[in-house]
């Protein structure tokens, strides 16, 4: 019954066992023992080659390097080639601040990866069951996941070049130590999973014996739920990448999206969109990233006000600007600047705008647009200064009375945020705004009648 369950399950996921090179990671608990003693058993009729893998992460000192001696003792008996690494993962949770579990997995995969790479092994054998897929499906909905990651544990996956396959999803966990019992096994017990310290132990102790009492096959359903949710899934991510790649541009680092258009795509597919470029810009995914960070991303997306910032674990930052949303991982400081002249020189900005100051000697020859300006050097006196923005700037314009913020002027003029501090101010000695290039005239320009005129003329990059 045991073997046609696991046998029935690969076959449904088109997954042939034969002459498969696999390594199987161990611990020495009844799961991982039972997956191990299987695919032995399998060996000469499906033409397997396997290694046993076990990692002690030092967690339990003494007690869990026992564990490891016992894996070890029971491969010799069964003549299973067997590699085993003492792991200081508690000292990697204090260099790298993760929690145990994560450090547990981030160490194990490391050495996984390093003993199938070693050994020329295809694929990695876990022992995880059916009670261990309703276990991390309630986990995840409870914490907030979202997409893919509610599906919970998936049969096979790639890790690098090598795939990792579970075979017991289909079994409960009184199955596998029934397995034991009629081999004979004598798993190692770890007793820290009793511990109500660990979430899972919780959802072990707690949730899941009722789930079980209103359905006995209920990890059967919940292993349903899943293949089903993966599929939706991968065909749901197919549609928002195809989707996405119309709305979305690459930038220097990172991309932006046109609102708009991205607003016109169904609303499953923007929700994958966001996690799809949340994905692409983060490396190392933080653990502290939830669907609460892609409702956030939706709220500034939808806010009436254009402009708007968010910032994300890792340094993400997240920029509305007008019709785009930015989104920039580690942007660099914006660099101010401050520059003086008295005459005649070229001035390149850190954007590589700049600005070429010139004497005039016929002034009617000039052809003025927004990009140029006149300043009148008797009348303003040297140096003219040319700078980043201040809190409080404001400048008098040209035909109207009175004067307006810096900041209201780039607001109308629909300059986006990113470009605002990096914008160049042109201001007479006594700090009296003379000029935004390329944006706004002062009342203070020059009327071409002076002896001292010097025309700037702003070029962008």
């Amino acid at each position: 019954m045991f073997e046609s369950k696991v046998n029935a399950f690969l076959e449904r996921h088109d997954f042939q066992l034969d002459h498969k090179s696999i390594a199987v990671g161990v611990s020495g608990g009844p799961d991982s023992l039972a997956l191990l003693h299987f695919l032995w058993e399998q060996r000469m009729k499906r033409s397997l080659s396997i290694m046993a893998v076990h990692i002690d992460h030092m967690f339990r000192g003494e007690e869990s390097y026992q564990d490891a001696l016992y894996v070890k003792r029971f491969c010799e008996e069964k003549g299973i080639p067997f590699e085993m690494k003492r792991m200081d993962v508690p000292a990697y949770m204090r260099r790298t601040s993760l929690s145990s579990q994560q450090a547990a997995r981030a160490c194990r995969y490391e050495f996984y990866e390093e003993v199938m790479k070693r050994n020329n092994l295809h694929y990695l054998a876990l022992g995880h069951h059916g009670d261990d897929q309703v276990e991390t499906v309630m986990m995840r909905l409870t914490r907030g996941s979202s997409g893919k990651a509610r599906a919970g544990i998936p049969f096979i996956r790639e890790m690098g070049p090598y795939m990792i396959f579970r075979p017991f999803l289909c079994l409960e966990k009184t199955e596998l130590e029934e397995y034991c019992a009629i081999h004979q096994l004598e798993p190692r017990i770890d007793l820290s999973n009793e511990k109500e310290y660990y979430s899972r132990n919780r959802f072990r102790k707690n949730v899941l014996p009722f789930l079980k009492e209103e359905n006995p096959a209920v990890h059967e359903h919940f292993q349903r739920f899943s293949e089903e949710m993966q599929m939706d899934e991968e065909y749901l991510i197919e549609l928002t990448r195809e989707e996405l790649n119309k709305v979305m541009k690459k930038e220097d680092r990172g991309l932006a999206i046109d609102i708009s258009s991205f607003q016109q795509m169904p609303m499953p597919l923007q929700r994958r969109g966001i996690k799809l470029i949340l994905n692409y810009l983060y490396n190392d995914r933080p653990a502290s990233l939830s669907a609460i960070h892609i409702e956030k991303i939706f709220s500034i997306i939808r806010n009436p006000h254009p402009s708007g910032t968010l910032d994300f674990p890792s340094g993400l930052r997240i920029i509305r600007s007008y019709g785009k949303c930015h989104f920039q991982l580690n942007p660099p400081e914006t660099q101010s600047f401050y520059f003086e002249l008295s005459g005649p020189e070229r001035i390149v900005f850190p954007n590589g705008d700049r600005l070429d100051a010139q004497l005039l000697n016929d002034v009617h020859d000039v052809t003025m647009t927004k990009d140029h300006f006149i300043v009148d050097l008797e009348q303003t006196g040297t140096p003219v200064i040319i700078r980043t923005r201040q809190n409080g700037d404001r400048m008098s314009l040209k035909g109207m009375a009175g004067s307006k913020k810096v900041k209201d002027i780039f607001i109308d003029m629909k300059i986006p945020i990113l470009q605002r501090d990096e914008w160049p101010i042109v201001t007479d000695r006594e700090g009296r705004i003379l000029w935004l290039p390329g944006l706004k005239n002062s009342d203070h320009e020059a009327d071409r009648a002076g002896n001292r005129l010097l025309l700037l003329t702003y070029i962008k990059y």
